[in-house]
């Protein structure tokens, strides 16, 4: 399906609202330590940050796996979700990242089935699970084209990270939004890029990610999970 009908747009808002009661709230993604560290102080430096990840992760992790898991969930290929699905946990950096992922990912998959999406009932029960599994399964029943969905699973990243920035650095609410409207700018760049990675390319070059994450672990004070 190449064309989002009017109940499939405002079921997109419905997968992207930061109201999803997923938990994506309580997650920073490393954010906490970067700006604890020093990395992240301001808005120049939270859009850099958010932009850095969006390019060098994101554009060549998330989102290859994300059209992939489109693809599997359209075609019936119960293996090609398991191995998408596997490949990107194990390229989670952290254990709090891969933790995360997982725990969003069936946080969502649960509240799919409640909505009628049959195929999620599987996914809860299923431990190797990631947010863009489910966000896929959710983009395919619900006739969401998979670059709409891209560019959704990205906006929704990219607002999660502000959104803990706001909290963190602190930044005010306008300079949240100004922040947002910049690193936005990029994600049709990063979707258009994720499209042309082969299978064999895809992966994250996100040194500082890993470092943040991980140190994030033994933080002595934290607001965020990971």
């Amino acid at each position: 399906m190449n064309d989002l009908t009017a109940i499939g747009e405002l079921r997109l808002w419905q997968l992207i609202s930061p109201s999803l009661p997923v938990g994506a709230y309580a997650y920073s993604a490393g954010l906490e330590t970067a700006i604890e560290s020093g990395w992240v102080a301001d808005t120049e430096s939270l859009q850099q940050w958010v932009g850095g990840q969006l390019e060098a992760g994101l554009a060549g992790l998330d989102l290859p796996v994300l059209r992939r898991l489109h693809r599997a969930w359209a075609q019936g290929d119960d293996h090609a979700v398991t191995a998408w699905t596997t490949r990107l946990l194990a390229s989670r950096e952290s254990a709090e990242l891969r933790a995360e992922d997982i725990q969003i990912g069936r946080a969502l998959a649960r509240l799919l089935d409640g909505l009628g999406i049959e195929s999620a009932a599987v996914l809860d029960r299923r431990h190797a699970v990631s947010f863009a599994t489910a966000f896929a399964l959710a983009a395919h029943a619900w006739g969401i084209p998979v670059d709409v969905a891209c560019r959704a699973y990205a906006w929704a990243w990219c607002e999660n990270q502000v959104a803990a920035a706001i909290k963190l650095i602190p930044l005010g609410q306008s300079d949240g939004q100004r922040a947002l409207a910049v690193i936005a700018e990029a994600i049709p760049g990063a979707v258009d890029s994720a499209t042309a990675v082969p299978d064999e390319e895809i992966g994250a070059t996100t040194p500082g990610l890993a470092m943040a994450s991980s140190w994030h672990e033994t933080q002595y004070t934290r607001l965020f999970r990971s």
